[in-house]
């Protein structure tokens, strides 16, 4: 079930909010079962026996948890429940997202007898195991109290609001919330305003970018140059406003429950370094990653600079493959990893002035972000070889009629989303915040653009959604 679609706008989230609210706001117990039960359906409407790998995820780090806190004084044991745990989520991981692609390599080697199943990928399957993992992993570092319902675990790691896109919900953050959390009308009304936003993005922007990009990805090889970079430039604000979008919609929807999810994006697209568009850009992400992989590895605490670089080189190599069981999502983590190398050890990542900006850097951290997003976004290396031919090769000419039909369709909307990538809109909103004509004005805006992104969503416009894949 899509957040931006009419079921879930008109009959899931009405109905979960009037039983929460109405008929169940005595009872915080009956609350937290309520809200699994609503997520375990949300999760299980469209691949109905897929929820029974996210109820084993469930029960077997709910068990970790308390094996974990029962003999925390023993290092050995400890340890053994740790690797016990990761092992089995990333086993889970594996056989449904990367075993295909493994076997496949294989077969490819020569080794011809091994049969390549087909597997069906299970929805936000990358989130929820890490999230589960994070869960055991705070309980064994005291960072949240152990919980001995597995009802509450279950909700930690199955509510719906950031099951299937995230953001990564660290169990540290939500610890306490999920059974002393206290809903609020400011909370509510500003859960409201963020999902009403997220849904804009992603209906309104994301949605007529991707099919600028699904046509000049589709031809691939046959693009002009102009072609090309639209395409290219249509992805990268699609792939923002698709996952920001998401995003703005899951802390959106956990605020209306009196959950505090930490933000995913900082309008990663202002960056003028790619250290600095990689601490923007899908924030959860990269902080588990930290917390959990780079620091338990040495981090930057290390002396050896070969150690250094290989702990990085583990972070973006595991980046790359956490995004999907191909190997272009592997050279475009690498590649990243070769960016932050070069920006570390050569001082560019160092901020010489406080709030200055540098033309020179922007263009060359957008110039890598859009080439990675092809590599990105291409089905495998040699499409994404013949779309990089488009760009700098000249091979099928400059412009197209392909270009001249979408650039002049729509130029308007890089133009908006151009700007809303950038904080001018927040800022300007903070400076009329306390005027009530200003206020008024706002609240008409976001019942246009409501109005408007249902309008889109009833008459089933393009709605792909790409995190989907993850």
């Amino acid at each position: 079930m899509l957040f931006s679609s009419s079921i879930f706008i008109f009959v899931f989230l009405p109905e979960v909010l009037f039983v929460y609210y109405i008929l169940l706001r005595k009872s915080r117990p009956a609350q937290n079962v309520f809200l699994l039960l609503a997520s375990l359906f949300f999760y299980a409407w469209g691949e109905p026996r897929f929820v029974l790998i996210m109820m084993l995820s469930i029960f077997i780090n709910w068990i970790a948890g308390l094996m974990v806190d029962r003999v925390r004084d023993d290092k050995r044991k400890t340890h053994i429940v740790i690797f016990g745990d990761v092992f089995f989520n990333l086993l889970i991981l594996f056989i449904f997202k990367y075993l295909t692609f493994t076997l496949t390599n294989l077969k490819l080697l020569g080794l011809n007898s091994i049969n390549v199943p087909v597997i069906e990928l299970p929805i936000g399957i990358s989130f929820f195991t890490f999230q589960a993992m994070s869960y055991v992993i705070d309980v064994y570092r005291k960072d949240g109290a152990v919980q001995k319902n597995i009802l509450n675990v279950g909700l930690y790691i199955s509510f719906f609001p950031q099951l299937i896109a995230g953001p990564i919900v660290r169990y540290r953050t939500v610890a306490e919330e999920i059974n002393f959390r206290k809903e609020n009308f400011d909370d509510f009304s500003t859960g409201v305003f963020r999902f009403i936003i997220g849904l804009s993005k992603k209906v309104l922007i994301a949605n007529n970018m991707a099919i600028i990009a699904d046509y000049a990805f589709s031809t691939s090889g046959e693009n002009s140059v102009l072609l090309a970079w639209l395409g290219a430039a249509a992805y990268t604000f699609q792939i923002y406003f698709d996952f920001g979008g998401y995003s703005d919609m899951a802390i959106g929807l956990g605020l209306m429950f009196g959950f505090h999810f930490r933000e995913n994006f900082d309008y990663p697209y202002i960056s003028m370094s790619i250290t600095e568009f990689w601490r923007r850009w899908h924030i959860s992400l990269g902080s588990w990653f930290r917390d959990y992989l780079y620091i338990p590895l040495g981090g930057n605490r290390t002396k050896s600079h070969a150690r250094h670089i290989f702990n990085i080189f583990m972070v973006w190599l595991c980046t790359g493959i956490w995004h999907g069981a191909n190997w272009t999502f592997i050279f475009w983590g690498l590649m990243y990893f070769v960016l932050l190398i070069f920006e570390k050890y050569s001082g560019y990542d160092v901020k010489d002035e406080k709030g200055k900006h540098h033309f020179i850097k922007h263009v060359y951290t957008l110039f890598f972000v859009v080439n990675g997003w092809v590599l990105f976004r291409a089905e495998n290396i040699g499409k994404a070889i013949e779309y990089y031919k488009d760009m700098y090769l000249n091979m099928n000419g400059i412009v197209s009629d392909g270009f001249l039909l979408y650039f002049r369709q729509y130029a308007w909307l890089f133009a908006v989303a151009a700007v809303v990538s950038t904080p001018l809109i927040r800022k300007a909103a903070d400076r009329v915040s306390n005027n009530r004509a200003a206020g008024l004005a706002g609240a008409f805006i976001l019942a246009v653009l409501f109005m408007v992104s249902v309008s889109f969503i009833v008459k089933n416009s393009y709605n792909p959604f790409i995190y989907f894949n993850f």
